[in-house]
């Protein structure tokens, strides 16, 4: 399976979020799923994309051409893919993935994450998409999407094709399960 993980690109967060994060690139990893990202160095993105090399598996890093720098993009990608800007960036992440996993992040991975759960929503992709909930870090999320959906914001259903899981084994579980 090609899962497409977006998340943060700062060093500068608390370490439980990297580890935890390159945790899950090794699980990731382990059962032969490969790694579709923005293709940071640092951050979330850097921890998984080191997880997954560390154990062998395959890395395809899609970025705009403006992160081509010394230093920005992990040098050892399968795939390097470039784009002219962000939105094609993220159009290119979005159509090469089977699922998606949103990491903790700031604005931009919850930019792509709701990209992927709208596209979901709306049927023009089969992807499940999960939270990898370190440190309780979506919590605060779930709860104003629980208030969206009592609310009526949007479909009932829609956070039941959600998933969010605090460790990579059940979360791997879920995306399995749910990719044919």
């Amino acid at each position: 399976m090609n899962i497409c993980l977006f998340g943060s690109a700062r060093d500068t967060v608390p370490e439980v979020y990297i580890t935890k994060t390159e945790e899950l690139g090794q699980a990731m990893a382990r059962r032969g799923h490969g790694l579709i990202f923005g293709g940071g160095a640092h951050g979330m993105m850097g921890a998984a994309a080191r997880g997954v090399h560390r154990l062998g598996g395959r890395i395809v890093t899609v970025a705009p051409d403006f992160f081509q720098r010394p230093g920005v993009l992990v040098p050892y990608a399968d795939e390097q893919i470039i784009t002219p800007d962000m939105g094609s960036r993220k159009a290119a992440m979005l159509a090469r993935a089977d699922a998606f996993i949103a990491a903790p992040g700031g604005v931009g991975t919850l930019d792509e994450l709701f990209e992927a759960v709208t596209l979901v929503s709306l049927e023009k992709h089969a992807g499940p998409v999960a939270l990898y909930n370190v440190a309780g870090f979506f919590d605060g999320l779930l709860a104003f999407l629980q208030k969206a959906q009592r609310e009526d914001f949007f479909l009932p259903g829609l956070l039941e094709s959600v998933g969010m899981f605090d460790a990579p084994e059940p979360l791997l579980d879920w995306l399995e399960a749910a990719v044919p």
